[in-house]
């Protein structure tokens, strides 16, 4: 006992003098040797327990994060009492009918079909979507995570502007070696992959056999557990070869291209038209993405995430920063812009549309306007526009442009709304809304003010196991502890992903469940008999505004 009393007051001694007389990196601790090692022990554990100890200031309230998490393992969602942070003033109201309806009275349509007018319409099933996260920000297992439970709870899912990867195909079986690339187990090796199955469990069979068979690209296979071997898309195939309709085995998913054109470009960086029919015949429609709230400046992942996988699925080199550019290389004007559209919707017969940031006015109305005159010549139009409110997002970006850039989402839909229907083009044209939902009435709220269609990014990083660390980036030491948002491959193994998916699944599942809930005590049958006389408006000084068409507009005024 006395020899380690001994060794434990040299170290400290040791410990003192070189803090006191040999770094020179802090000065605080050289005015407060060791003791003075608390504040950065402090500082460390502030953000993984602010979460924890602190009141929410990122939703409403922390009662909107334990409903996303109760939905996504489906327990009870009730809560005692009274909200743990009841939201503040101002905010929306929902109008309730005298006779209220019973949950099985209302509709379980909750379809949104999008380019009625192309040679194949996209119908989707639900009016909620994942929103755009691309395959490179989040891990291929996180990925295939959300492929499987939007495949199974029949939403769309949006594939971030990193493209279309083979995780999102994870659910695809009745592929053919025309269009795919494969490489099957031999019989001998069948059988230890059989006997490590059974030995410890699938994922570290599929994971020991990536290693052993694929080497350096063996995150751009996926394993198929009926035929034994791992395959992908084969790229170089020619056009005649991919599937003539996208195959009944894959989510409804939605391309989207950014200024990178990542996944859809040719060697030298430019558009190539035959890789994107490729892709689309596994994609349901395509948006071109101009601006997000968060991102002005375009997307970025740091050179650790872009592994020798995500340099296959771009185009681009390995381990190197990847950061689009602002402007999107089509967009230099805005006919240019509509233009490129058209050539996309001639190309894949799909659905187009253009995600989009609005600030005011003056920055929408080009826009509109352009629509109606290409109207008015029989031209082709977008056929849909997602705006992406200035709440910031739910991954990385400068904390310079975070909830700095664009109008709040329910500001930016009503306005865009509005003006769509100024110029007579509404019925021509889907809103799609993104920005800070979570729970059934944020969806009711936005689809109020006007959208077709709300994609949810934050309440489906919950739902797929986000603790919310706020280490997405991969910059630094730090990565996503739970394996969702890095390429760190020790971190990514521990990720569950058929029980995430599953969650996933259940978070949409119960999302519009309770918005039908919802719906039934505003007396509403259909959700598309919901309009912005269901809502009304308790203002800072909570007087209440029953009219929100008058109170929206007079702010619109404000803004113009």
């Amino acid at each position: 006992m006395t020899i380690f009393i001994f060794l434990f007051l040299t170290i400290l001694l040791l410990w003192f003098f070189y803090d006191k007389f040999v770094q020179r990196k802090h000065t605080l601790l050289i005015n407060y040797p060791i003791i003075g090692r608390l504040r950065y022990l402090f500082e460390a554990v502030r953000e993984p327990f602010r979460q924890y100890f602190g009141d929410e200031d990122v939703f409403d309230s922390r009662d909107k994060i334990e409903w996303v998490y109760k939905a996504a393992n489906n327990r009870a969602n009730y809560i005692s009492f009274s909200p743990a942070n009841p939201q503040k003033n101002p905010k929306f109201m929902l109008k309730h009918a005298l006779i209220p309806l019973n949950n099985t009275e209302v509709d379980d349509n909750f379809s949104v079909t999008f380019g009625s007018k192309r040679l194949k319409p996209f119908i989707s099933q639900s009016l909620i979507a994942r929103s755009g996260m691309s395959d490179g920000s989040i891990s291929p297992e996180g990925t295939q995570a959300f492929a499987i439970g939007a495949f199974r709870g029949h939403f769309p899912i949006n594939t971030g502007e990193g493209g279309l990867t083979t995780n999102f195909l994870v659910t695809h079986r009745s592929y053919n070696n025309d269009y795919m690339q494969t490489r099957a187990l031999t019989l001998v090796q069948k059988k230890a992959f059989i006997l490590l199955r059974l030995l410890f469990n699938s994922s570290f069979a599929i994971r020991i056999f990536k290693k052993l068979l694929l080497k350096e690209e063996k995150d751009t296979y996926m394993f198929d557990r009926n035929k034994y071997c791992f395959y992908r898309v084969d790229w170089s195939k020619p056009l005649e070869n991919f599937p003539k309709s996208v195959p009944a085995d894959v989510p409804d998913i939605i391309l989207q291209i950014g200024s990178g054109l990542y996944g859809v470009r040719d060697k030298k960086g430019d558009f190539d038209p035959i890789r994107y029919q490729k892709t689309l015949t596994f994609c349901a429609m395509t948006e071109i993405k101009l601006a997000q709230g968060a991102k002005q400046t375009g997307g970025k992942l740091t050179k650790n995430k872009v592994t020798e996988a995500i340099a296959y699925y771009r185009g681009v080199e390995a381990h190197q920063d990847l950061f689009s550019p602002n402007r999107f290389p089509y967009a230099n004007s805005i006919d240019e812009l509509f233009d490129f559209i058209e050539k996309l919707q001639t190309l894949s017969q799909k659905p187009v549309g253009i995600k989009i940031v609005i600030s005011d006015r003056e920055g929408f109305e080009p826009l509109v306007k352009e629509i109606k005159n290409r109207l008015e010549q029989k031209r082709s139009i977008p056929d849909f526009i997602s705006i992406d409110g200035g709440e910031g997002g739910s991954a990385t970006a400068p904390l310079e442009l975070m909830e700095r850039i664009g109008l709040n989402i329910k500001d930016a839909i009503f306005l865009a709304d509005e003006i769509l229907k100024e110029y007579g083009v509404r019925q021509e044209i889907k809103l799609i809304a993104s920005g800070k939902a979570l729970t059934p009435d944020n969806v009711v709220i936005m689809i109020a003010l006007g959208a077709d269609m709300v994609a949810i990014a934050r309440g489906f990083m919950l739902s797929a196991g986000c603790i919310r660390a706020r280490v997405c980036s991969g910059a630094g030491k730090h990565q996503c502890p739970v394996g969702l948002a890095t390429q760190d491959t020790d971190r990514r193994k521990a990720y569950i992903i058929h029980k995430y998916a599953q969650m996933v699944e259940n978070y949409h599942h119960n999302l519009l469940k309770n918005i039908k809930m919802i719906l039934a005590v505003m007396g509403l049958k259909n959700v598309s008999k919901l309009d912005k006389t269901h809502l009304m408006l308790i203002d800072e000084n909570g007087n209440i505004k029953q009219d929100i068409k008058r109170v929206m507009d007079k702010k619109v005024q404000d803004i113009q």
